[in-house]
């Protein structure tokens, strides 16, 4: 998936836009694949990872895992496994209840607050950085 994405800046205008780059990501997602996402509290981080899951065909309910830190999704095209490190300390942590075999699973894999265990993702995962705009509803994407 890496290799349609590159380093680059998308803006999102609306809801519409924001789900239809989700369902391009689930398009693309291949067995082994992390998706990292930063952001602000609101930003979208959970509104994304609801339309990859819905682009891989998932049929359960997705909700933010903050009290779970990993939901696992099973019904798709591949298992989806849905972090929310938001509680975590560090990297180290996620490594302490097995995250590290997810990563390296027969699915996809969306780490939301990524940046807290940036130390322990790996190397070719997708980072995307989803900030607020000056304009109402607008989100821009930063993917490194």
């Amino acid at each position: 998936m890496k290799e349609t994405l590159q380093s680059k800046t998308i803006i999102l205008k609306n809801e519409t836009e924001t789900e239809a780059f989700g369902l391009m990501l689930a398009q693309n997602a291949e067995p082994g694949d992390v998706i990292g996402l930063v952001g602000d509290l609101g930003t979208g981080k959970t509104a994304l990872s609801k339309y990859i899951a819905r682009g891989l065909g998932v049929t359960e309910t997705v909700s933010s895992p903050t009290f779970n830190i990993v939901k696992e999704y099973s019904s798709g095209r591949l298992p989806l496994y849905h972090f929310d490190v938001y509680r975590l300390s560090d990297g180290e942590e996620l490594l302490d209840i097995g995250g590290d075999e997810f990563f390296d699973g027969d699915g996809l894999c969306i780490v939301e607050w990524a940046d807290i265990v940036l130390s322990v993702m790996p190397e070719d995962a997708i980072l995307i950085r989803i900030e607020y705009t000056d304009n109402d509803g607008e989100r821009m994407l930063t993917i490194c």
